[in-house]
């Protein structure tokens, strides 16, 4: 991309000569243009001031415009925030640069009332919520499962013990605070494959402990009520952005996608935006020279 960025630089660099002189005779007046363009990137036009521009602040600029954050609203006990999570993954291994992209957890509680004990199998809270006989209540679970497995994920749905969810999302802003995002994924595994319950104390302190937690400060949030103010304010959020369900996506503030989406719409819509955020960086105005003079763009 450098090189082929380069040889644009240069051709346009040469192509200023009709107006009167090298490159650097109009100073501060004289602007080039450059279009280049990736796989997963759009860089339609980027003006920089002759004498003092070169392809590095351009490569520079191309990669600021392609920062991108995506905030994603879940729980713990939902069996597609699980696998909305591994498909948002596997698309961004897919796409050039999808390993520099921000994400961040956001809480969302499914039932802020549940217990902190284990007061009913999986298949009669399902049979209950959707008022299904136990016979339908299984089979869609076990549907879920499937789905869940053809992830790549040891899906063990009908076996989980549900609880409260409350402390684990605490404690997973505690390990965003120390950039130990590793622990969103363990608790999933922890509730969907190891059917741990997620209200004990000494779960999370061990799954804490195997990110490289410290044991103590862990024990200090988890007996305290610390981070309970930014589980409420993501929830919060969420109201404010009409959540009712999730996972829930929303990307650089403004786009937004719900539900486990295919691997590949993800991949689809991000390397999408990724081009659409790049163009909307990239484009500046400034002063610029043509054929018919220099003049100010408004």
């Amino acid at each position: 991309m450098a090189m082929a960025a380069a040889m644009i630089f240069s051709l346009f660099s040469s192509g200023l000569s009709f107006l009167g002189g090298r490159p650097h005779f109009f100073m501060s007046l004289t602007f080039f243009k450059i279009i280049f363009r990736t796989r997963s990137i759009s860089i339609d036009i980027i003006y920089c001031p002759v004498y003092n521009c070169n392809i590095e602040q351009v490569l520079y600029i191309a990669k600021e415009a392609r920062k991108m954050k995506i905030e994603l609203w879940s729980d713990y006990a939902c069996p597609f925030c699980y696998i909305g999570e591994k498909r948002l993954e596997k698309a961004l291994a897919e796409i050039d640069g999808g390993d520099k992209v921000e994400i961040e957890f956001k809480s969302f509680e499914l039932d802020p009332y549940a217990s902190r004990e284990v007061v009913s199998s999986t298949v009669d809270r399902f049979a209950a919520k959707y008022h299904l006989s136990k016979e339908e209540a299984a089979e869609r679970i076990e549907a879920i499962s499937r789905m869940g497995r053809s992830e790549g994920i040891d899906f063990r749905y009908v076996s989980t013990r549900y609880t409260n969810t409350f402390d684990s999302l605490r404690l997973t802003k505690y390990a965003q605070e120390k950039g130990k995002t590793g622990i969103i994924t363990k608790l999933f595994d922890a509730y969907f494959t190891k059917n741990l319950k997620l209200s004990d104390h000494d779960v999370l302190t061990q799954i804490a402990g195997e990110c490289g937690l410290d044991k103590d400060e862990v024990t200090a949030v988890l007996s305290g009520d610390r981070y309970a103010d930014e589980v409420r304010a993501d929830e919060q959020e969420a109201m404010e952005h009409g959540i009712h369900g999730v996972p829930y996506f929303l990307i650089n503030g403004k786009y937004t996608a719900s539900g486990a989406q295919p691997t590949a719409m993800l991949k689809k819509a991000i390397e999408k935006i990724l081009a659409e955020e790049t163009s909307a960086a990239t484009s500046l105005d400034g002063m610029v020279c043509g054929a018919d003079g220099c003049h100010f763009v408004q």
